[in-house]
């Protein structure tokens, strides 16, 4: 157990500041886009006027941005982080607006570069940090609107509020991002069953509080419980009792605690807990107050270490808690083999702790909810677009020849923005989504493209139907999606400039490059956010210790199986492996030898099933195989064969259950292989007894055995 742990801080801020560093350089380096578009477009138009003050603008934007990216560690450790960066944004901010001003205003190609600056900090900036910034960009945009060339009919307002209504989408979206990332990380930090830390969690909550501890010079008390004899617990009233006899230990630790301290289950029956702020002598208190806590349900030899007063480390605090466990547990056996303690609980103990259960669900997020978002994001900009262009026929296009068919088509498109996010959960769940959602999204690009056709080409403000939809498409789907669609969206930006008509070549360039330019930063952003979800996932599915599927990956895969079971109408097997005396080895040889067992089973059985089949811990020493397509006779030949290959080690019992003879659920078949399981164990004891009684008949007799 103890090589487990890490002796280094955990996720301290000096060890975030490498990612504060990161983050800070990704954000200059993103910041190059819009002054590297105004300097080359300056270069390249320099017999226009005010191009020298231009070119020295942009020059001191993407100063500005070199200073940020090399002075990074610096930013990093400093406490005004958060106003540097600010700064910076205001700065850029100020900085666009000028180049635009510069340029003629608004309507002129580097007129929108504020905005789109605006959209790249509402996916890299937090919520709150960006209504400010958001208010100072439209306060600047607006200020170039009114101080530069006159514009046309509703063109500024236009603009406002589509890139507003983009901004917004970006920071939802981006918000609900990090809130699946905050609820799968939770995930795979906690015990899916007793709903405390797990031992990831737990080594990285140590660290923290050590560090903590080192750098106030305060102490701090790691406290070990391990339950005493919970294997005859398992044996008496089998697993589903012996898992709610482990939640509720881990719920009475957590209520004999401050709100501050962590619980965390180390493996099986073995828990350990972080007490901050606590010396040898209150922890001593505390220890005897568990221990009173938890011996009429699941009684524990229990041990502690306090920094600095007997460990340095949290590898040698744990080396000490665990020579104090052991030492308290040879006392208990003493006094068991005596008769004074020691006695299984009873089932009325077991039963009134069981009805004490707080029981709480673990935070879940599915594939279909991200889905479900993502297609609501895209029903939600095509209702803003659109209705933004309803307004803008209505309000500002009232000379306009086509003002009515702008009108119809902008509806028709409202329309169906808003079918889809009233859809989008039933879309999410249908085999044909994703089609329709391709036909959705094809079928508005030409809707768009007509309103701006119908409004005179590119110069329109409606042509942003086309373009701002293209950055929230790059953040919210793959590449393999992502990427047709811009590209299809920008050759229809391209065919109604050519064709149609525009204000001139640069308009176009520099509009188009813009747009394209925070669609890649989008995209980028989307597929970081996809990684960390992907890692975070695994993680939560994942049995630390054995790399095998833990107790939340098991009950997903079932259900995956179990309806695809139901549709082809085959059958599933279900076993269940308990090791015998995996107890003793522990408490002879220690948790390390323990540990390197279970995963030397974990290994032992992925290697002799087949690729399809699933493995699982579901704690401590209990392992369950899941079998595709193999009838109960299969199952028991499997079986037997698995334990046949453990015997090598360590000598197991199974429980087999088979859909649907045995049931139609993860509990019903659980309850069946769990109660074959401990069939087998009784037959086996009797065995032995039957066995130990012969031989001790024969030795009174003088006989030998036959």
């Amino acid at each position: 157990m103890s090589a487990r742990l890490v002796d280094g801080p955990g996720r301290t801020p000096e060890a975030a500041r490498p990612w504060r560093v990161r983050a800070i350089r990704s954000g200059g380096l993103m910041g190059v886009v819009g002054p590297g578009i105004a300097a080359s477009y300056t270069l390249a138009t320099w017999h226009d006027p005010h191009r020298p003050a231009m070119l020295a603008v942009a020059g001191g934007l993407l100063a500005a941005t070199v200073a940020n990216w090399w002075r990074a560690p610096a930013i990093a450790r400093s406490r005004a982080r958060i106003p540097l960066q600010v700064a910076a944004a205001l700065v850029n901010v100020l900085g666009s607006a000028l180049l635009g001003l510069l340029d003629g205003g608004v309507a002129s190609p580097l007129g929108p570069l504020v905005l789109f600056s605006l959209i790249f900090f509402a996916v890299l900036m937090p919520p709150r940090m960006f209504v400010g910034i958001y208010t100072v960009t439209i306060a600047a945009y607006w200020s170039v609107a009114l101080l530069g060339d006159p514009t046309p009919a509703g063109y500024p307002c236009v603009y406002t509020l589509a890139f507003t209504g983009l901004a917004y989408l970006c920071v939802r979206h981006t918000r609900t991002l990090a809130s699946l990332r905050r609820r799968l990380s939770e995930a795979s930090r906690v015990d899916p069953l007793t709903r405390c830390l797990n031992r990831r969690g737990f080594d990285e909550r140590l660290g923290q509080e050590l560090a903590r501890a080192v750098r106030k010079g305060a102490p701090v008390t790691l406290v070990v419980a391990d339950l005493d004899r919970f294997k005859d617990v398992n044996d008496t009233y089998g697993h589903r009792v012996g898992d709610d006899v482990l939640t509720w230990a881990a719920q009475t630790m957590l209520r004999q605690l401050r709100a501050y301290d962590a619980v965390g289950r180390l493996g099986g029956d073995e828990f350990a807990m972080v007490l901050s702020g606590t010396g040898p002598g209150e922890a001593e208190v505390t220890v005897e107050r568990l221990r009173a806590a938890l011996d009429p349900v699941a009684p524990a030899s229990v041990g502690y270490a306090s920094y600095p007063a007997d460990a340095a480390t949290a590898h040698e605090l744990m080396q000490r808690a665990d020579e104090r466990v052991y030492r308290d547990k040879t006392g208990r056996e003493a006094g068991r083999a005596a008769g004074r303690t020691g006695r299984v609980p009873s089932a009325d103990a077991i039963a009134a702790a069981r009805r004490q259960l707080d029981r709480v669900e673990t935070a879940k997020v599915s594939r279909q909810e991200r889905r479900r978002r993502s297609i609501a994001g895209m029903g939600g900009i095509a209702v803003s677009n659109f209705t933004i262009g309803l307004v803008y026929a209505a309000v500002f296009a009232t000379a306009a020849p086509h003002r009515l068919a702008m009108g119809v088509l902008c509806a028709i498109g409202c329309a169906s923005g808003l079918l889809v996010v009233g859809g989008a959960d039933w879309l999410s769940r249908s085999p044909a989504g994703r089609w329709l959602m391709a036909t959705f999204a094809v079928g508005l690009i030409p809707v768009g493209a007509a309103v701006a056709v119908l409004d005179g080409g590119t110069g329109s403000p409606t042509i942003l139907g086309t373009l701002v939809p293209m950055p929230l498409v790059a953040l919210s789907t793959p590449l393999r999606v992502a990427v047709p669609v811009v590209a299809g969206l920008s050759a229809f930006y391209l065919v109604v400039a050519a064709v149609v008509g525009s204000p001139g070549g640069w308009y176009v360039a520099l509009h188009l490059a813009g747009i394209i330019s925070i669609s890649a930063i989008c995209a980028a952003q989307g597929r970081t956010a996809a990684r960390q979800r992907l890692l975070l996932t695994r993680l939560s599915r994942v049995d630390v210790l054995t790399d095998c599927l833990n107790r939340r990956g098991f009950e997903d895969r079932f259900t995956a199986e179990l309806a695809r079971t139901q549709r082809t109408g085959g059958t599933l097997s279900l076993l269940i492996f308990d090791l015998d005396g995996f107890k003793k080895l522990n408490d002879a040889h220690g948790h390390a030898a323990g540990d390197d067992l279970l995963r030397w089973v974990a290994t032992t059985l992925r290697d002799n099933i087949q690729p399809h089949d699933v493995v699982a811990r579901l704690g401590g020493d209990e392992f369950v195989v899941l079998l595709g397509s193999a009838p109960e006779a299969d199952a028991r030949r499997v079986a037997d064969r698995l334990v046949a290959r453990l015997a090598a080690r360590a000598s197991a019992s199974v429980g087999v259950a088979t859909l649907p003879e045995h049931g139609l659920t993860f509990d019903a078949l659980y309850a069946h292989a769990d109660g074959d399981l401990y069939g087998q164990k009784a037959t086996r004891q009797t065995a032995r007894r039957v066995s130990r009684s012969g031989a001790s008949t024969n030795l009174r007799t003088g006989t030998s055995a036959p």
